[in-house]
């Protein structure tokens, strides 16, 4: 029904940049937040940013500065701007999204996840 189909991901310097970028696509009527989450070997999933329809952020404290989160809602894509990466970023990026559908006579809000993209940044 739903899929989200992510790139960007790859293998990079400390120091270098990557864009991520995620497209939803399927039976949606809107999508409320999206966002980015990373998990590193051995640790849990943790959110590094995510933005509302209206376009409000937030950010991990660990990504702020460096990090900007964008979506372009005509085409239910997001995207995720890294700058200054650090080897401690290095983790499977995940999408997000809250998507909104119609379930026969109700709306009906679900999250979506992507496959993940991975994220290498050497020292």
């Amino acid at each position: 029904q739903v899929q989200l189909v992510e790139s960007g991901g790859g293998l990079v310097q400390a120091g270098g940049s990557l864009r991520l970028s995620c497209a939803a696509s399927g039976s949606i009527l809107s999508i409320n937040s999206m966002g980015w989450y990373r998990q590193a070997p051995g640790k849990q999933r943790d959110l590094v940013a995510d933005i509302t329809a209206g376009g409000s952020t937030n950010y991990a404290g660990s990504v702020k500065g460096r990090f900007t989160i964008s979506r372009d809602n005509a085409k239910n894509t997001v995207y995720l701007q890294m700058n200054s990466l650090k080897p401690e970023d290095t983790a499977v990026y995940y999408c997000k999204a809250d998507v909104v559908r119609i379930g026969g006579y109700r709306l009906i809000s679900d999250n979506y996840w992507g496959q993940g993209t991975q994220v290498t940044v050497s020292s």
